[in-house]
């Protein structure tokens, strides 16, 4: 894939450290606004539970075998990533503020947005947790009424409701040194939904209402917009490993033969199963081989999904989505590897009531991509490049080109003034104009300095 690089300072790379997977992506935007994908590495996610990080060694193990297979196919020197943050210890909440301005004839500006949103920033959350998301949703000023865009307005006082996303600091810190510990930079922090959504939405989907539910190895994480703006998200701590112990247990027999027969043979309705359809499964150690009927198979996966579906129908219902206003025009949109089972769409509108389509990443293609990457199970590893790719105006270099000698000289020359200027990296990324860093731009310090601090 070398010879597609021109310029190396166009290019990304995503990291997504998943509870069943590790995924490394390395790509960049053509012309055309669509993604060059150049390189990809994966390895089985040893290390991680429900999205959270429980050994530290096998993380970065697994890590580094992802990225060495994206350097290898991609010819490209990986060294800055940006990460997604998931985890069940990932809440939310809503909260309304204000500010009120000394002078009300002064038209509104970036400076009183921002200062509301750092005073939301310095609320005290419960021991441990930290403020990682503010994401405005309306603003109000006097008695006008509400607005998405408040610039420009004048006013004495200037109030905005707030979707709030926390995280358990200890997690999200023992991430970050992982991705340092394997030898990469962390460059940007992105919550996993909102990756996710990057990739698979489209703006007239996040306009008319549409929740998008993803489902993991860990976890199943759920991302609700109306009027293109963020409205609720969540994170349900069961995914798709655990309908592999269900099925592990319900059928004894061992974890990697429950997983293959989901995979292969799995649905998410028992009654489009025949009683004669049957697999048999090797026994251990000599013992009788074990039948196992396609129904049933589907039976212990169902009762799994409908416990999934019905906690995301408390969700959708906290968020409010029977009322007209905040209808879910666009339905569901099911992405992440589970969204992969067989006739879990069905399952999941009966459930829900909602019409559901399955989200790839495929529009997002330049032509040649390889079609593997089209699958649900890489869509937050997608959206992490696009917002990598989004961000880097706002960064040094992140890669190595491994080619002339002519062009390793002016790669160290610039590897050299990176070094030069690594005090004003996180200084650049704080004024960043972009929505995603900037809302994450104040934990993101916090976890760098703690980081520094602790070499």
């Amino acid at each position: 894939m070398n010879n597609h690089l021109q310029n190396i300072n166009d290019i990304a790379v995503g990291l997504d450290i998943g509870t069943t997977k590790i995924v490394v992506i390395v790509g960049r935007k053509n012309e055309f606004g669509k993604l060059e994908i150049l390189g990809v590495g994966r390895a089985k996610s040893l290390g991680v539970h429900r999205g959270v990080v429980n050994n530290i060694k096998l993380t970065i193990q697994s890590i580094q075998e992802a990225v060495q297979k994206a350097e290898k196919q991609s010819g490209i020197k990986i060294k800055n990533v940006t990460v997604g943050i998931a985890g069940q210890h990932i809440r939310s909440i809503h909260h309304s503020d204000y500010i009120t301005r000394s002078n009300p004839e002064d038209m509104i500006d970036e400076k009183d947005i921002e200062k509301l949103k750092n005073q939301v920033n310095s609320l005290t959350m419960q021991p441990g947790e930290e403020i990682i998301h503010v994401l405005p949703q309306e603003y109000k000023v006097d008695s006008q009424n509400e607005t998405t865009e408040p610039i420009g307005l004048c006013g004495t006082r200037l109030e905005a409701n707030f979707h709030v996303v926390l995280g358990q600091v200890p997690h999200i810190t023992n991430i970050g040194r992982c991705v340092k510990a394997a030898g990469l930079n962390l460059v940007g922090l992105v919550l996993e939904p909102i990756a996710s959504s990057n990739s698979v939405l489209i703006d007239d989907e996040k306009e008319a209402g549409v929740a998008l539910v993803d489902i993991g190895g860990g976890t199943t994480d759920i991302a609700i917009f109306k009027d293109n703006i963020i409205r609720h998200t969540a994170v349900i701590p069961f995914g798709g490993k655990i309908i592999t112990e269900d099925i592990k247990i319900g059928c004894s027999i061992i974890e990697k033969q429950a997983e293959q027969l989901k995979v292969r043979f799995g649905s998410a309705i028992p009654e489009e199963n025949s009683e004669n359809e049957i697999v048999e499964i090797p026994s251990v150690n000599g013992r009788e081989p074990k039948e196992i009927s396609f129904k049933m198979l589907a039976s212990i996966i169902q009762a799994r999904l409908k416990e999934i579906i019905n906690s995301i129908n408390i969700e959708l219902r906290s968020y409010g989505c029977d009322e007209q206003k905040k209808k879910l025009i666009a339905g569901i949109v099911l992405t992440g590897g589970g969204s992969n089972l067989k006739h879990i769409r069905q399952l999941m509108e009966y459930q829900t009531g909602i019409d559901v389509r399955i989200g790839n990443c495929e529009s997002n293609f330049a032509s040649k991509t390889p079609p593997e990457l089209s699958n649900p199970e890489y869509a937050t590893a997608v959206g992490l490049l696009m917002n990598g790719i989004d961000e880097l105006h706002f960064t040094n270099p992140i890669t190595e080109k491994e080619n002339t000698e002519q062009e390793k000289v002016k790669i160290q020359s610039q590897n050299e003034n990176k070094t030069k200027n690594e005090d004003n990296t996180i200084e650049k990324i704080n004024h960043s104009t972009n929505k995603t860093n900037k809302l994450f731009s104040n934990f993101y310090n916090k976890i760098i300095n703690y980081l520094n601090e602790n070499e």
